[in-house]
């Protein structure tokens, strides 16, 4: 596995940047091995919702798990207020850092993610495939 790791800065956003990354990268299969820091804006889509909620204020990034790949992303985002009472759900653009944002992303070898319409599901879901270099063989 290689690893990658940067800061995000005040202002950006957090999910674009990372989607944006990966397809900078060329990563074909990532996860996201961790992620701290702090945002001024959160927008998250709740479990069996359709529609995102917006909070503003100060908030703390606890964790962010997920896949990225140059196709998308599949993110999930825990984040505690001021009172320290967490909340999260599936990440969503327009979470703004507030501070900073210390990410560490693995790329592993030998596999392409991508997303594809699932019939069962209604969404683009995630399909995992081995990695085949140039010259045929499985790579990694």
């Amino acid at each position: 596995m290689k690893t990658h790791a940067f800061r995000l800065s005040p202002g950006q956003d957090l999910k674009r940047e990372l989607v944006a990354f990966a397809q900078r990268a060329k990563i074909r299969a990532g996860v996201v091995l961790t992620c701290v820091g702090s945002l001024k804006t959160t927008v998250l889509r709740y479990a069996n919702r359709s529609e995102t909620a917006t909070r503003d204020g100060h908030f703390e990034i606890v964790s962010l798990v997920g896949t990225l790949a140059h196709d998308g992303a599949h993110l999930h985002l825990c984040a505690t207020d001021g009172d320290g009472t967490a909340f999260g759900g599936h990440l969503a653009d327009g979470c703004v850092i507030y501070t900073t944002a210390e990410v560490v992303v693995g790329e592993l070898d030998g596999w392409v993610f991508a997303r594809e319409p699932d019939a069962a599901t209604g969404f683009r879901e995630l399909v995992v495939r081995p990695r085949v270099d140039e010259v045929g063989s499985r790579g990694g």
